[in-house]
């Protein structure tokens, strides 16, 4: 089944008078339960495509369809909704509140939901013990390591049970030894059935997807499969 469909994509920027093409025509179809690393120098185009895949931007032209549905015709509540529900996001800088225990942190796309507050407990509590933190429940971000915060980030992305992560230089921030136990519980999210989307531009972190695509000057360049699933 074929999730995300982007059809002759294109963003365009006006940059002191100047017409920038951050995507040139980009085509690209990602199927349910793909691994796919997003790859490509510093301007090519990778964090503009993924705010695109996960409706934090609109295309300037072309046609962008999420589970058959036309995004361009989607009105802002139902962007929400699947930014919200369908697709859970992992950046590099953590982005967690710093004064909020881990559990509460997990919390917060839960409150955006209306879910009861000891419904919210419960899954963010869950989605903790998932990425290994059971023990870290009620740190705070300044208690923690760059791998246990990247973890807290991990949860708070699953905790509305999303079919898609989409995870923007997820290990970009870590030693060596944390990069690999992320990337090995983003491994495991794919092996329970998750889309999983990354950007990277190390290719020792590329190499656990099943398909990378290279980027440059906007343009999709290279669309490869690098191991068999």
């Amino acid at each position: 089944m074929v999730l995300i469909a982007l059809n002759n994509i294109y963003k365009i920027y006006n940059v002191g008078g100047e017409e920038v093409r951050a995507l040139d025509g980009i085509n690209l179809e990602i199927k349910e339960n793909e691994y796919l690393a997003i790859m490509g120098p510093s301007g090519s185009g990778k964090s503009t495509l993924m705010n695109m895949i996960g409706c934090l931007d609109t295309p300037s032209s072309g046609v962008y369809q999420f589970e058959g549905e036309m995004v361009q015709e989607m009105d802002d509540d139902q962007l929400a909704s699947i930014r919200n529900r369908k697709i859970g996001f992992v950046f590099q800088t953590f982005n967690l509140l710093p004064k909020a225990t881990a559990q509460h942190n997990v919390e917060i796309p839960l409150i955006y939901g209306n879910i009861r507050k000891n419904e919210r407990i419960k899954m963010a509590s869950k989605a903790l013990i998932d990425v290994g933190l059971a023990d870290r429940m009620h740190h705070k971000p300044n208690e923690l390591s760059g791998g246990q915060r990247q973890r807290v980030a991990i949860a708070r992305a699953l905790v509305n049970s999303p079919s898609i992560i989409l995870a923007d230089e997820p290990t970009g921030n870590l030693d060596s030894k944390s990069g690999h136990e992320i990337m090995g519980i983003l491994d495991q999210l794919h092996q329970r059935g998750n889309t999983i989307i990354l950007v990277t531009h190390e290719d020792n972190i590329a190499q656990h997807a099943h398909r990378v695509i290279r980027l440059f000057d906007g343009k999709i360049t290279e669309d490869s499969k690098v191991k068999s699933e």
